[in-house]
């Protein structure tokens, strides 16, 4: 992937950030951290958690996601990751996330799943975006979906099956966000990626309106609207919901 993805990416959240509160650190120049809690079942699959604009591996620890996840899935390993805005900003988010985290998983579980938060979320979108078909899933919490210009030109158009992004144009400060919503108009032609993705939001949620651009693509039950806003509040009840769901046959 480009460096001027990242650095267009970056500008995009840098801003968000200012309105919307701190920034997780970070150092790009070292490997990504991670924490590996394992299943108290034999695993079969790998969870990788990535975190909001405001949080570290270490806030995903204080706020037990591996045990929300294992609760409803006890047969997976559950990877919290350091994957924090100095890594997009360095241009290196997703292709550190295959090489260090993603590839390694593939050749020892049968699924690897991605979990991501607000701008988590973000993440996990950009890694089947450019590495499609890769994960076997992904549960989206809140996911940050660039800024409200593309969304009033989406809306204005009649939502997205009605909008028309124009030519394919190299990614660049202002190409990503309307490149990030092609990809997202090109699900309805991916039911594959549609039937493997959940995705979870708040009523009263700073990205609702965004969000609710993209949602109907998803098939019946695998989007999740709960009471509250964008906070721990709601992603931890969200999660163990979106993972009893994404656990049921099909």
């Amino acid at each position: 992937m480009l460096p001027s993805i990242w650095r267009a990416l970056a500008g995009a959240l840098i801003a968000a950030v200012v309105l919307c509160g701190c920034i997780a650190g970070g150092d790009p120049r070292r490997p990504v951290p991670q924490r590996l809690v394992p299943a108290p079942e034999p695993a079969t699959r790998l969870v990788v958690v990535l975190p909001g604009r405001g949080d570290s591996l270490d806030g995903l620890v204080h706020h037990r996601v591996a045990a929300l996840v294992q609760r409803q899935w006890p047969d997976a390993d559950v990877l919290l990751t350091g994957l924090t805005l100095p890594y997009y900003r360095a241009g290196v988010a997703v292709p550190r996330l295959d090489r260090e985290i993603v590839q390694p998983a593939r050749a020892r579980y049968r699924q690897v799943w991605l979990a991501g938060i607000s701008l988590g979320g973000l993440g996990a979108l950009l890694y089947d975006q450019a590495h499609p078909g890769v994960v076997d899933g992904l549960l989206l919490m809140s996911p940050y979906l660039g800024d409200a210009p593309i969304r009033r030109e989406i809306e204005a158009a009649g939502g997205l099956d009605a909008w028309q992004p124009g030519p394919v144009r190299p990614m660049g400060p202002t190409t990503f966000q309307r490149e990030l919503w092609r990809y997202l108009r090109s699900w309805r032609d991916r039911p594959r990626r549609t039937a493997s993705t959940w995705l979870a939001y708040g009523d009263r949620e700073r990205f609702r309106s965004s969000i609710e651009l993209v949602s109907p693509r998803l098939p019946p039950g695998h989007v999740l609207m709960l009471p509250g806003h964008h906070d721990w509040a709601l992603w931890s009840a969200a999660l163990p919901e979106l993972l009893q769901r994404a656990g049921r046959p099909p």
